[in-house]
């Protein structure tokens, strides 16, 4: 399978990826996904206000999440079905119920995907199961995002990439094996526009487990696009994966982690995403090219260098000492690598103090 992610990655530097109208790639911005999950604490107005602040902060796209607790889990309070971690967010909850508290009903999605296009904002969402992939095809979502919990679950990968739309895939936990595996299996479906993320299973999650120096190695292997699901807090890790190549970042988003909420403790609050949207915007623009010499920028500030210049009014036949040939700005002179190879010359004639040395002026 080998040859034939190289032949994905041929295909790739050809045909420029896109999501809806919006153009996925190294020579865009990061794209940047506000992640709803849970955070609409089932209410649908506060679902659409999320929407309404995502926009105003400047992201890309807004992301749901499609299950029902029923897809998710069994119905049991025993046993690995009841999250007794002390160090989860979680503790104390069943996973059904947890479930069933953070699902977005799936008569809210057309209302909120709706209400995204109007704002400019591209919606999709995570499909958990078969029938999630069955619903959200009915709403002509543009792509599909697979979660780093379900990106072992190859059938439901197929289904996704069956549609022909682009995936996003979360990479959390995921060994090298389960990459390859989830890849093609996508890639054998006829997936043909694929976005890797590099994700940290953990909420919320350390800098120093986040590992972003994987990202331009994902995208050398797999030949896809690279990117950030990320759960750390603040945006130094998402503007740090920007200058690694990361080209799509996605982060949980809320109106206030004091409004609580399954994910409200490691969301984004809305001055902090418009703050994402410019500082990953600027590590992009920072990027530019392998590149020397003076950019059209700084050319008129190669006249602000050091160069050689007279510093004392002189006659014809006067010496170039120390003393009357001096290193000073601004550039306009003779560079100062040719003071030792001037010292001692004699001038060819009178000189004003303030005069920038040239060739001609020595015989």
């Amino acid at each position: 399978m080998c040859r034939k992610r190289q032949e994905f990655a041929e295909e790739a530097k050809h045909s420029p990826m896109k999501i809806a109208d919006r153009e996925i790639g190294a020579g865009n911005p990061p794209f940047i996904i506000a992640e709803m999950s849970g955070n609409h604490n089932q209410s649908l107005e506060r679902a659409l206000s999320i929407v309404d602040a995502a926009a105003e902060a400047g992201a890309h796209a807004v992301k749901l999440q499609t299950y029902t607790a029923d897809t998710m889990t069994l119905d049991l309070d025993t046993g690995e079905f009841f999250i007794d971690d002390p160090k989860s967010l979680w503790k104390g909850h069943t996973a059904h119920g947890l479930y069933q508290q953070a699902y977005t009903p799936w008569d809210w999605h057309g209302p909120i995907f709706d209400h995204a296009k109007k704002r400019g904002l591209i919606a999709f969402s995570s499909p958990f199961d078969d029938s999630a992939v069955d619903f959200l095809e009915t709403l002509d979502v543009p792509c599909y995002k697979i979660a780093s919990f379900e990106v072992t679950d190859l059938p439901l990968i197929r289904k996704a990439a069956k549609t022909g739309k682009p995936l996003i895939m979360s990479t959390g936990m995921a060994s090298l094996a389960d990459l390859g595996e989830a890849v093609d299996a996508a890639r054998s479906s006829g997936c043909k526009d694929l976005v890797l993320l590099k994700c940290t299973s953990t909420y919320p999650a350390t800098p120093e487990n986040t590992n972003i120096a994987t990202i331009p190695h994902m995208r050398d292997l797999f030949g896809c696009e690279v990117g950030l699901s990320d759960h750390t807090m603040g945006i130094g890790v998402a503007v740090a994966a920007t200058a690694l190549g990361a080209t799509v970042i996605e982060k949980h988003f809320t109106l206030a982690r004091a409004d609580g909420g399954v994910d409200s403790a490691f969301s984004m609050e809305p001055a902090e995403l418009a703050a994402l949207v410019t500082e990953t915007e600027r590590a992009w623009q920072a990027l530019g090219s392998v590149r020397y010499g003076p950019t059209e920028a700084e050319a008129r500030a190669v006249t602000r260098r050091r160069s050689l210049y007279i510093g004392k009014d002189m006659k014809a036949g006067d010496v170039l000492t120390p003393e009357n040939l001096r290193r000073i700005r601004p550039g306009l002179g003779l560079p100062p690598k040719f003071y030792e190879e001037l010292l001692g010359r004699k001038v060819n004639r009178d000189l004003a103090k303030g005069t920038p040395v040239s060739w001609d002026i020595v015989g």
